[in-house]
């Protein structure tokens, strides 16, 4: 945990295995940071949700004081959403735009098919709202999406519901959750001077649940990706279960091949299990075909021993 903490010449990933301690990492990294001099503004922190930058926040206050207020920290949305109310403007959006969640895209897709009189079985407002999120957040557009994929009758109707979609928010001056983060790429990549701006603001970027990440999230962190690629990773390759959300388990094991010369730490100590529910769930991730080797040891007792249900 020490090495993990004061290592900060480059990029690097914390393999944090259950219970090994890494929120204790992450909290005291920023605050060593800020006591070696660096800028709270300057730390850009991403988590996965609300209540773990909430936490995370609340713990680094206890360390540094109110300094902390002024770290960047919060999940993805939340803190893209920010950075684009800043620059609405280069998207010809205004900065009070509305962020609509899933029921009011669900709803406006349900009024594109009916304006568009689309009557199909296999077309709904539910099943094509979910396709169009998966798809942005893998940053396939409509048009790349008619290009590629686009084979059936369904699929070209689909096509013209998400051209319409996204018309219809532009209009309402709106964005979906899932623009939170495609937006903003549009922004880096078209505005060299907006993406300088921000790579100089931010000196330092960590992440965590990085198993988590899907492609757009990767892309907005090659993108901001400060100097000397000082870029703090943490994760556990054996906790990903987000695949189905469009969650990319190769950003972390790729990592190395990503970020030239990135070291790695492992959080192998367990602090909260027995051995026994240890061994049972090593023996299951080692079947993993793909994983980042590691081995989880505690120094706790052996416990009860397992009780199997079938369901």
């Amino acid at each position: 945990q020490l090495a993990a903490v004061e290592f900060n010449s480059g990029p690097h990933m914390i393999v944090a295995g259950a219970g090994s301690g890494k929120t204790r990492v992450l909290t005291f990294k920023i605050a060593y940071m800020i006591d070696k001099g660096m800028e709270p503004s300057e730390i850009l922190s991403l988590t996965f949700t609300n209540k773990a930058a909430k936490e995370m926040k609340e713990r680094i206050k206890t360390l540094i004081g109110k300094k902390a207020d002024s770290l960047w920290m919060g999940t993805f949305h939340s803190i893209f959403a920010k950075i684009l109310r800043i620059e609405a403007t280069s998207l010809n959006y205004r900065p009070n735009f509305s962020i609509y969640d899933r029921e009011d895209s669900v709803s406006l897709v349900g009024n594109v098919i009916q304006n568009l009189n689309i009557n199909l079985e296999n077309i709904t407002a539910n099943g094509v709202q979910h396709r169009i999120s998966f798809l942005k957040n893998q940053m396939v557009t409509p048009e790349n999406f008619l290009k590629t994929s686009a084979v059936t009758l369904a699929d070209k109707k689909f096509v013209e519901i998400f051209i319409e979609y996204n018309k219809r928010l532009f209009e309402n001056n709106a964005m979906d959750f899932d623009d939170l983060l495609i937006k903003p790429i549009e922004i880096l990549k078209d505005n060299p001077k907006i993406l300088a701006k921000y790579k100089k603001m931010f000196k330092y970027i960590l992440v965590d649940e990085y198993q988590d990440t899907n492609k757009a999230q990767y892309e907005i962190l090659k993108l901001l990706s400060p100097l000397k690629d000082r870029i703090c990773v943490v994760g556990d390759d054996a906790q990903s279960i987000y695949s189905w959300r469009g969650a990319e388990i190769k950003n972390m094991l790729n990592f190395k091949k990503d970020f030239k010369g990135a070291k790695i730490f492992r959080l192998e100590q367990n602090y909260r299990s027995t051995k026994t529910i240890l061994a049972a769930a090593d023996s299951v991730i080692k079947k993993n075909t793909e994983q980042i080797p590691k081995t989880l040891w505690t120094a706790n007792n052996d416990g009860e021993e397992l009780t199997i249900l079938r369901a």
